[in-house]
């Protein structure tokens, strides 16, 4: 393969890798958690290098987690304290470890490839040129790593997915049933640590959070169904890497900043025309309950004096836009509407209900 292919094989893998945890992150609302963990492992990565002194050490992941899992233990344990909220807690929790992290670096790690600009902007670029021999085969480190964390979090997924699914929606009901939802929601944060941390030398922390929530938030407005979503985040993810880089090149500019413009673009086009959750949709969707609601309306005004002395000068059209204090325009759509529905009909000046208009307005009285 050439550069430019496992450059882009790396992105796909990654971006696959963030989706998974991220849908379960979005569904639980704890989206910002992402954030933090991407940016406090750092510290279990500091740590653990001082241990080893070796940037290629496995341990380097496990200390990367265990400070992940360190984050969500503060942060809910402030929560629980009932003196901050989430929100609160986590911008406590993640610029102290984060800041601890960056001390640590720039005071004694000075002449090691362990920086800001890995930190926030990650070197994809590079990624071919640190290689390893797998089976005879020279392969990016980077993209090794990340296949072996991809096929971690799907075979994660897998093994507990009804328990996942479960504990996501509905916490109390997963308890009852023996699954476990805080041993749950721990592993989850877990698997976010380690992917979050595979992937902070390629994308940095910033790609990490935005493969890890705008794919999924991206997908939620498309799907109901979890294994739809899980299904459309990894191909919304990988489809924004890909173009994201080819974009990249052709500017000659920062892929990471690019790939993520790209995610937000993906995420816009979608919010907009989204067929069942899109803006364009709401809209249509408002604008036709306004017109429903305003012919029960119109049904419940003649049913309330069908029979009475007053039904001549009650059912006159002139009269509607006098009693419902409707504008003449509006009033006439909504007549036109109704007789086109169903619901009422017209002879001459006067509005009568059909029966399935007087249906209508007894439902709505009884509701």
């Amino acid at each position: 393969m050439t550069p430019q292919l496992e450059i882009q094989l790396i992105a796909v893998v990654v971006a696959a890798a963030c989706a998974i945890p991220g849908v379960f992150l979005v569904l639980r609302r704890t989206a910002m958690m992402s954030d933090a963990i991407s940016h406090t492992v750092l510290l279990g990565i500091v740590i653990a290098f001082f241990i080893t002194k070796d940037l290629n050490s496995p341990l380097l992941i496990f200390g990367a987690a265990l400070v992940g899992v360190l984050t969500v233990a503060i942060v809910e344990t402030l929560t629980r304290s009932k003196r901050l909220g989430e929100d609160a807690a986590i911008g406590l929790t993640f610029p102290l470890l984060f800041s601890i992290a960056v001390i640590l670096i720039s005071t004694y790690a000075g002449n090691v490839h362990l920086d800001e600009h890995v930190v926030f902007q990650g070197d994809l670029v590079f990624t071919p040129f640190d290689r390893m021999n797998v089976f005879g085969i020279s392969l990016p480190r980077t993209l090794v790593m990340m296949g072996v964390i991809l096929l971690l979090n799907f075979a994660l997924l897998a093994a507990f997915y009804k328990e996942l699914k479960l504990s996501t929606f509905d916490a109390s009901l997963a308890a009852t049933f023996g699954f476990f939802p805080a041993v749950m929601h721990y592993g989850l944060m877990t698997a976010v640590s380690i992917t979050a941390v595979g992937a902070f030398d390629a994308v940095g922390s910033i790609l990490v959070i935005a493969f890890m929530i705008v794919p999924p938030a991206t997908a939620y407005l498309l799907t109901d169904r979890l294994s739809r979503m899980l299904y459309w985040s990894v191909v919304i993810g990988s489809v924004g890497a890909l173009i994201g880089y080819q974009i990249a090149r052709a500017m000659d500019t920062t892929i990471g900043g690019t790939v993520v413009t790209v995610l937000g673009v993906q995420f816009a086009i979608v919010l907009f025309g989204s067929p069942t959750r899109g803006l364009a949709a709401l809209a249509q969707r408002r604008r036709r309950q306004k017109w429903e609601f305003a012919q029960t309306m119109l049904a419940i005004h003649l049913l309330n004096h069908e029979g009475q002395p007053s039904y001549p000068e009650e059912a006159r059209v002139e009269h509607t836009s006098e009693h419902m204090r409707w504008e003449h325009e509006f009033a006439r759509t909504v007549i036109r509407k109704a007789q086109r529905n169903g619901v009422v009909k017209r002879r001459d000046n006067t509005l009568f209900l059909t029966e399935s208009g007087r249906v209508r307005a007894r439902e709505a009285l009884v509701n």
